[in-house]
C-alpha cells in the first residue's frame, strides 16, 4: 500500500476531487482516481467522499493506493512490428483492427496478449492486470506508434511526460470535405455525448482539449492532414474534426451516413511520437510509416 498526502492548493477550489487526484498523483488517470475514491481510499479532511466530490481549496487529503497487480492475461504469440525496445520500455506501431487491451468482447488476442508474450511478462504493473504497460491508447482501427512500460518506474515517468506534453504524437488522417485553413486549430473541452452514451462529443461540461492540423493535401471532397494532440482525450481527433464538419473518413463512430469511402474503420494513423527516455534523460523522435490501406486509399482520392 502506498498512501499519498496531499494539499489542496487554493487554485482547486470548484475542481472535482477525481480530477485533482488524475492531475496531481503521477501514472494515475481520472477513472482510476474515481474507481479509488468510490471504494473510500481518498479521505478529505478524514472523511470519505464520492468521486464528484468539488474541493473548496486547503483541504487535506489522503489517498491510499493499493500495491501493483502483476498481469495475469494471457501471453500470446502475436507478431509484433517493435520500432524501439530497451530494458524499461518499448514503442510498437499497432495495426488497425487490434485492440489494446482485454475488454469486454475481447477476451484475447489484444496488444496486451501480445506484449505479455514478447516481454515475458516483464510489464508495468500500474495499470493492472487488463492493461500491464499500457501507458497511453489509441482506437482498435487505428493504427500507429504507442509506448509501453516494462517497469513502474517508466510508467511514472513516461505519464508523467503526458501529463506535461513533453511526450507529443502526430497523426496522419484523411477526413471528408476540404479543411480550408492549411493551418488550424479545434479548441473545445471533450465529455459524454449526453445524446450517445457511446460517442464522445464536444461539450461545456467536458474537459479542456486542443488539436492542431496542418493541411498535406487536397482532393475531391478529402483532405489529407496531420494532427499534433496536446491533450490526450478519448476519441480526441475523431470528435474535434467531426465537430467542425469533417469526420474522418471511414469513422463508423462519428462519421454519420453520408460516408462513401468503402473504408473497413476510420483513416486515422499515429505516426510519430517523441519523449525523453526515462532513466537516460534524451529524447526519442519515431516515425512509422502510413499503413498499406492508408496508401491505398490517399492513391484513390488522387484520381477521382
Amino acid at each position: 500500500m502506498e498512501t499519498h498526502h496531499l494539499t489542496a492548493p487554493p487554485s482547486s477550489a470548484g475542481a472535482r476531487l477525481d480530477s485533482f487526484l488524475a492531475e496531481t498523483v503521477d501514472g494515475l488517470s481520472r477513472s482510476a482516481a474515481a474507481a479509488h475514491i468510490e471504494a473510500g481510499a481518498a479521505l478529505v479532511e478524514g472523511r470519505a467522499v464520492r468521486k464528484n466530490h468539488r474541493l473548496l481549496g486547503g483541504e487535506a487529503i489522503a489517498l491510499t493506493l493499493p500495491d501493483p497487480v502483476e498481469a495475469d492475461a494471457v501471453a500470446q504469440d502475436i507478431p509484433l512490428d517493435i520500432v524501439y525496445e530497451d530494458d524499461l520500455l518499448l514503442v510498437v506501431n499497432k495495426p488497425r483492427g487490434m485492440v489494446v487491451h482485454p475488454a469486454p468482447g475481447h477476451p484475447d488476442g489484444t496488444l496486451v496478449n501480445a506484449l505479455l508474450a514478447h516481454c515475458e511478462g516483464q510489464l508495468s504493473g500500474i495499470g493492472g492486470v487488463i492493461r500491464p504497460g499500457i501507458v497511453h491508447r489509441i482506437d482498435r482501427d487505428t493504427s500507429g506508434l504507442l509506448v509501453v512500460a516494462k517497469t513502474d518506474e517508466s510508467h511514472r515517468a513516461l505519464s508523467a511526460q503526458l501529463k506535461d506534453r513533453s511526450l507529443s504524437r502526430i497523426y496522419e488522417v484523411v477526413v471528408r470535405g476540404t479543411l480550408r485553413e492549411d493551418i488550424g486549430h479545434i479548441d473545445g473541452p471533450i465529455g459524454r455525448s449526453d445524446k450517445n452514451r457511446k460517442k464522445m462529443a464536444v461539450t461545456p461540461t467536458g474537459r479542456a482539449a486542443l488539436t492542431e492540423y496542418v493541411v498535406l493535401g487536397r482532393y475531391n471532397g478529402y483532405t489529407h492532414a496531420r494532427c499534433r494532440l496536446h491533450t490526450g482525450r478519448t476519441h480526441q481527433i475523431r470528435v474535434h474534426l467531426a465537430h467542425i464538419g469533417h469526420p474522418v473518413a471511414g469513422d463508423p463512430l462519428y462519421g454519420g451516413r453520408g460516408d462513401r469511402s468503402g473504408l473497413d474503420g476510420q483513416c486515422l494513423h499515429a505516426r510519430k511520437i517523441k519523449f525523453i527516455h526515462p532513466r537516460g534523460g534524451w529524447e526519442i523522435e519515431l516515425e512509422c510509416p502510413l499503413p498499406p490501406d492508408f496508401e491505398a486509399f490517399l492513391e484513390k482520392i488522387a484520381r477521382m
